[in-house]
C-alpha cells in the first residue's frame, strides 16, 4: 500500500524580498522548520518551499495534483495574497490544513523599537506578520465551498501545535487506509435484525475501498487444502495468544485451528484488510462445521489488523477498522446490562475479539450452544483492558448519510459474567442512565467498536476529511 504523502507549502509576497534584505530566505527557513517536523509522522513530504507569486501557485497546484498528495498544509509565513492560495488548493483537491504559526511567542517589543530606521522594523514586523491573511484566505476558501481546517501557536516550543498536527496526519493515515482497503462480506445477514442492514454503494462512496463477497462455501473449500502441518502450527499459535481452557476437547481445538488456517489462506486470496460474516450452514453439515468454529481464527485476524465483525455488521466492521487504525484495537461489542448500583454499563459479544487490547490473557472456553445460533464450539472469553476507552458507532441516518457517535468512559475492574463471550464494564462521566439514552437517541445499530484511549479528537479529525458528521455524547 502507498504511504501517506503530504503536500507543504508556504505563501509570501514576492514584493518584499528587494525591499527587505533577508526576509525571504528567513522565511523559507521557517517553512525547513516545518517539514523537519512533520518527517517525524511517518509521511512522504512534497515541500514546495515559498510559493510568492500567483504563476509559481498555479504551477505548485498541478504538482501536487502530479504527486497525488493526500493532504496539505499552508504555512502561513507572512502577509500574502490569497491569489497565491487559491489556484493551489483548488487545482489540488484535497483537504487543506492552514498553519498559522509565530515565529516565538511575542515580539521583542523594546529590541524592535530600538532598531536602525523604519524599514528594518517593517522587516522584522513581517517576520512575525502570520496571522494578518489569514481571515483573508478563510473568506476565499468560504467563498469558494473549501473546506479548511486551522492550527494556531507558535512554530517552536508549542507541543498543543504540534499535537494537533500530529492528530491530523493520523487522522489522513486512516482515511488512506480506508480507500484502499479492501472489505470481505462472507455469507449473509443474521435474519430480522433491520438495524444493522447496510447500503454498501454507501459505505463505498464516503469511505472508498473495495467490498469482496465471498461465499461461505469458499471457505469450507479452503478447509479442505489445509494440512496436519499447517494445523500443528496454527494450534502453537493459539498457545501464545489463548489462555485455553482444560475443558477444550482436542476435538474442538484441531476443529477451530483448521478454520483458522482457512481464514488465513481466504484472506490472503483476496487480499482482505476486514471481513463482516455471517451464516448459519443450517441444512449443510460442512457450512455448518466451517461457520461454528471461526471465533478462534477471526480473533487472531484481529489481532493482526484484519479487524472481523459477526452478525454480517458491515458498518462496525468499518468501525473496528477505524479504531484498529489508530491503533486502539477495537473490538466488537454491545451493551446488553445494566449495573445500577456500581452506575457501570456491561458491555460485551459473542464471536471474535481484539486480543492486542485485553486485560490479560483471553481465555479460550468451549460452548455447548451457541445463543441464537447454530452450533457450538470454542469461544473466547475476555475483557478490554482497564482504563481510557473511546467507543465509535458507524450510523446510517434516516436521510441517507453515515455519521460517527462517539462516547469516552472507563474500563473498570470488578465482576464480569464469564460465560465464554467479551465482557466489561465501563463507566461514563455522564453516568450510565444519561449515556445509554443519549446513545440510543441517535438511532445507532446496536453494536459498537471500542478502543483503548480517549480518541475521540482524532476521529473528529477523520471525520472532518470524509465529510461526516458527528455526536459525542461524552
Amino acid at each position: 500500500m502507498n504511504t501517506l504523502k503530504i503536500g507543504l507549502f508556504g505563501i509570501g509576497l514576492a514584493a518584499y524580498w528587494e525591499q527587505f534584505e533577508g526576509l525571504q530566505q528567513r522565511l523559507s527557513g521557517y517553512i525547513d522548520i516545518v517539514h523537519q517536523q512533520l518527517q517525524h509522522y511517518g509521511a512522504d513530504i512534497v515541500n514546495l518551499g515559498l510559493i510568492d507569486t500567483p504563476e509559481k501557485a498555479f504551477e505548485a497546484g498541478s504538482r501536487f495534483r502530479k504527486e497525488d498528495v493526500d493532504l496539505i498544509f499552508l504555512y502561513v509565513t507572512t502577509y500574502a495574497l490569497s491569489s497565491t492560495v487559491l489556484p493551489v488548493v483548488k487545482r489540488a483537491k484535497v483537504p487543506v490544513i492552514v498553519l498559522n504559526l509565530s515565529p516565538a511567542a511575542a515580539i521583542d517589543y523594546a529590541t524592535f523599537n530600538k532598531l536602525p530606521n523604519r524599514t528594518t522594523m517593517t522587516g522584522e514586523w513581517l517576520a512575525f506578520c502570520a496571522a494578518c491573511p489569514v481571515p483573508e484566505i478563510a473568506s476565499v476558501f468560504k467563498r469558494s465551498h473549501i473546506p479548511f481546517y486551522q492550527v494556531t501557536g507558535m512554530l517552536q516550543n508549542d507541543p498543543i501545535v504540534w499535537e494537533e498536527v500530529e492528530e491530523w496526519i493520523a487522522a489522513a493515515k486512516v482515511a488512506h487506509t480506508l480507500y484502499h482497503n479492501r472489505l470481505g462480506l462472507m455469507g449473509n445477514y443474521y435474519g430480522g435484525m433491520l438495524d444493522i442492514y447496510s447500503n454498501l454503494t454507501l459505505h463505498a462512496a464516503v469511505f472508498g475501498g473495495h467490498m469482496e463477497i465471498i461465499e461461505v462455501d469458499e471457505l469450507s473449500g479452503l478447509r479442505n487444502t489445509v494440512s496436519e502441518t499447517e494445523i500443528t502450527a496454527k494450534l502453537q499459535e493459539a498457545q501464545q495468544v489463548f489462555d485455553i481452557q482444560s475443558d477444550c476437547s482436542p476435538e474442538e481445538l484441531h476443529r477451530a485451528a483448521k478454520t483458522a488456517v482457512a481464514l488465513d489462506k481466504l484472506v490472503e486470496k483476496h487480499q482482505l484488510g476486514s471481513l463482516a460474516y455471517y451464516h448459519k450452514g443450517s441444512g449443510n453439515a460442512i457450512n455448518e462445521d466451517t461457520m461454528s468454529s471461526v471465533i478462534m481464527g477471526t480473533s487472531l485476524l484481529t489481532a493482526q489488523g484484519i479487524p472481523v465483525a459477526g452478525e454480517y455488521e458491515v458498518k462496525n466492521a468499518q468501525a473496528m477498522k477505524i479504531m484498529d487504525s489508530f491503533g486502539a484495537g477495537g473490538s466488537f461489542t454491545e451493551y446488553y446490562a445494566m449495573d445500577y448500583q456500581d452506575d457501570i454499563v456491561l458491555m460485551g459479544h459473542d464471536g471474535p475479539c481484539h486480543p492486542v487490547i485485553a486485560a490479560g490473557k483471553i481465555k479460550l472456553k468451549p460452548l455447548q450452544v451457541y445463543h441464537g445460533k447454530v452450533g457450538k464450539g470454542l469461544s473466547v472469553e475476555m475483557s478490554v483492558a482497564h482504563g481510557p476507552v473511546t467507543l465509535l458507532s458507524v450510523v446510517e441516518t434516516a436521510d441517507g448519510k453515515l455519521q460517527f457517535l462517539l462516547a469516552e468512559g472507563v474500563s473498570e475492574a470488578g465482576p464480569i459474567l464469564e460465560i465464554g463471550n467479551t465482557n466489561s464494564r465501563y463507566r461514563f462521566p455522564i453516568g450510565a442512565r444519561n449515556f445509554v439514552e443519549a446513545w440510543n437517541a441517535e438511532g445507532p445499530a446496536h453494536h459498537c467498536a471500542v478502543g483503548k484511549g480517549h480518541i475521540a479528537s482524532r476521529i473528529k479529525k477523520l471525520a472532518e476529511l470524509l465529510g461526516v458528521e458527528v455526536k459525542q455524547v461524552c
